[in-house]
């Protein structure tokens, strides 16, 4: 097993986001457009099997808004704007769309490789799907909120990258994700907690009732555009391969209409709940969803 490729959800980045200086009108300029070059790779297009991996507890429900969230993105049913509409841009990368369906889920709830996690340990972890095969299919780790991983909270939110099977065979696609819920919200959670640093604009409230997993479903939307897109470091995405900005990680902290550094800007609103959301998925579930970059208008297009 061979480790090939490590994309993370930076701090740095949403750092710099919140950071950025406010421009008066007299200063604005037109900005250039955001380019993402192709590098010629492949992507990770038509029927895409889903295969979850919960390392620690996760209730039902925890479990549930996220299963939810994963089916909703290729099931259109849902009303507009919707978690599907937001996939959909995905198809403007090259070769089509990615269908994504949910296959098989391991629980793995007595930690076994303990609660301090290291990088190798994620890689096992991933490759606990024997049958997942190279185009086809992600293997999704989830560390629940009592779990510590190497860089989380201090470099990083979720992962993605890439493991080749033995002797010499495919790649095959992984995403990592934790849950900041005790860690570190104000980093991997905002806006549904307060930042650490920058603009202290009040939280919104999470439209899942959960703070951990609804930043979750942030940064997972996140790692799934860009692994679908940049799945083995050649496909879609502007700088250096190293540390590269991809379909929604170059987007980071636009939530709707009118951001600004700290303002995820204008989203929708529950009136029973007055959770902030932006996406309708299955089941009646809402989620807010991070802008991902149109190729056809090299902008970072939002659903509301």
């Amino acid at each position: 097993m061979a480790f090939n490729y490590n994309f993370a959800i930076g701090l740095s980045t949403v750092l710099a986001m919140l950071f950025l200086p406010s421009l008066t009108v007299g200063e604005l300029v037109q900005e250039q457009p955001l380019v993402l070059k192709y590098h010629n790779g492949q992507l990770l297009k038509g029927r895409i099997t889903v295969n979850l991996i919960w390392y620690g507890s996760f209730t039902p429900i925890q479990r549930s808004i996220i299963v939810d969230f994963i089916n909703s993105l290729s099931s259109p049913g849902a009303p507009l704007p919707s978690t599907a509409a937001w996939w959909k841009t995905t198809e403007k990368y090259k070769t089509g769309s990615s269908a994504l369906v949910v296959g098989k889920q391991f629980l793995h709830p007595t930690y076994t490789l303990g609660k301090n996690l290291k990088g190798r340990d994620l890689l096992a972890l991933a490759s606990k799907f024997k049958e997942a095969n190279g185009l086809s299919s992600i293997t999704v780790v989830l560390t629940a909120k009592d779990v510590a991983v190497d860089g989380f909270c201090m470099s990083r939110c979720g992962t993605h990258g890439s493991i080749r099977k033995p002797n010499g065979g495919a790649k095959t696609a992984y995403i990592w994700v934790g849950n900041s819920e005790t860690q570190c919200p104000g980093q991997c959670a905002w806006p549904f907690h307060q930042p650490i640093y920058g603009p202290q604009t009040p939280p919104l409230v999470a439209p899942n009732g959960d703070v951990g997993v609804d930043g979750m479903i942030i940064n997972l939307a996140t790692l799934l555009a860009g692994t679908v897109t940049n799945p083995f470091n050649n496909g879609y995405f502007q700088g250096p391969a190293t540390a590269p900005l991809e379909a929604v990680s170059a987007c980071t902290g636009v939530f709707g209409s009118g951001s600004y550094p700290g303002y995820p800007g204008r989203v929708l609103v529950d009136k029973a709940t007055g959770a902030s959301y932006n996406a309708h998925g299955a089941n009646g579930r809402k989620y807010l969803l991070p802008a991902m970059w149109d190729p056809q208008s090299s902008s970072c297009k939002t659903l509301v």
